[in-house]
């Protein structure tokens, strides 16, 4: 009972984290799309525009909508203002529930598999958070040095450093874990970057308008950078949101530069909707296919070949056993395994019939990605792994 709880405990967090981030990235692309079309005010208009820099007509649910940004601040600052903040504070904190929930609280089966390195729960976590807290100093740092004045410079440089974070954790944790550590070490950068820099700033802005006095413009230039970094951030992070559905991924043992890969195509299509919402697609669009070919270049390049062509015909029996001992005390209508209370996703590995029918998820699991056991809990052994493949592409016989 107490491990069904914590499933459904894992669901609500899972949801508001989706909620949540889907209202904050929402609200990111829009912010973002909108700050690139305001277009200068007409001079002749019917209001009054003193100080207005920006605007922009739209029409939407039915309705004329028309958004006019401030160079500095308006000659009175309205009774209600509204703020953008909470989203981003309430997707990080859901996120990071998650982790503790997933990732600490289950080192053993998600993010320790001992023959990748054989550490301790306590150490895995100690290394967890400190690459989520020493991610965001190395981030703000770079932030405040020179590099800041070269964005393309700042960028490939944060590339290639969060490249070779995720190498790193590929050589401690699992692949999976690896991939939702440096998910993290960006959404953290993304949420300390509202927390830190883009709403102090804007309280900056209010409160000087507020007395009066003009506003000092640095703040503002400050939280319109970090925002548009954390724009081209959140493609990459959706793509780690959902790996976990695919463990051709993080399971590859190139898996560190899939995910760099695949970021950068996420950073591409961002490039572009960026360049198309500055009138500049024409210009831009070569980004698109280049985008595209990458994908499915990254798609082919780690397709695994087929290695069990020669191989003698495998026994069902052999094959039964290695399943009994190594995935039914998960698999299984009533697991034996005290981190189960029903088969993980429903799958059953009882049977004959049962066996043959999840081929496909054993082969690419157990066999192409390994990842499966979870951390390697049973110990498979390469052999065994091979033994399952070569069955698999054999038919799965079960006679």
């Amino acid at each position: 009972m107490a491990v069904e709880m914590m499933e459904w405990v894992q669901l609500a967090v899972r949801w508001i984290h989706m909620i949540t981030g889907i209202a904050w990235i929402g609200a990111s692309f829009y912010f973002v799309w909108l700050d690139m079309n305001l277009t200068p005010p007409e001079k002749d208009g019917y209001k009054d525009k003193a100080g207005v820099g920006g605007e922009l007509w739209a029409v939407h649910g039915g309705g004329f909508y028309e958004v006019q940004k401030y160079r500095a601040a308006p000659p009175q600052i309205p009774p209600v203002l509204h703020w953008f903040k909470y989203e981003a504070y309430f997707t990080w904190i859901s996120g990071f529930i998650l982790l503790v929930i997933l990732y600490y609280f289950g080192a053993e089966i998600y993010t320790i598999d001992k023959s990748v390195a054989d550490i301790s729960v306590d150490v895995a976590i100690l290394i967890g958070i400190g690459s989520i807290a020493g991610g965001w100093i190395v981030y703000d740092l770079m932030c405040r040095s020179p590099l800041i004045n070269n964005q393309a410079v700042f960028g490939a440089v944060l590339f290639i450093l969060l490249t070779a974070t995720a190498w790193g954790l590929s050589q401690v944790f699992t692949g999976r874990a690896a991939y939702i550590h440096v998910g993290a070490i960006m959404g953290t950068i993304m949420a300390a970057n509202v927390l830190v820099i883009i709403i102090p700033g804007q309280a900056k802005m209010v409160n000087a308008a507020k007395r009066g006095e003009p506003a000092d413009p640095l703040p503002g230039l400050w939280a319109k950078q970090r925002s548009l970094h954390n724009n081209y951030f959140t493609l990459p992070v959706l793509f780690i949101m959902i790996s976990s559905h695919y463990p051709m991924t993080y399971g590859s043992s190139y898996g560190w530069l899939l995910l760099a890969g695949i970021a950068l195509v996420g950073i591409l299509v961002r490039h572009f909707f960026n360049m198309k919402n500055q009138g500049k697609a024409k210009q831009g669009f070569i980004l698109l296919p280049i985008a595209f070919a990458l994908f499915f270049l990254i798609a082919y390049a780690s397709t695994p070949k087929n290695q069990f062509a020669e191989m003698e015909p495998v026994p069902f029996a052999t094959v039964e056993k290695i399943i009994v001992e190594r995935c039914a005390s998960c698999h299984a209508t009533n697991p034996s395994s005290k981190d189960f209370d029903s088969p993980p996703k429903g799958v059953k590995l009882e049977t004959p019939a049962q066996m043959a029918r999840e081929k496909t998820r054993i082969l690419q699991q157990s066999v192409s990605t390994k990842t499966m056991p979870q951390g390697n809990v049973t110990n498979m052994t390469d052999e065994e792994r091979k033994l399952l493949g070569g069955w698999i592409y054999q038919g799965a016989k079960t006679e």
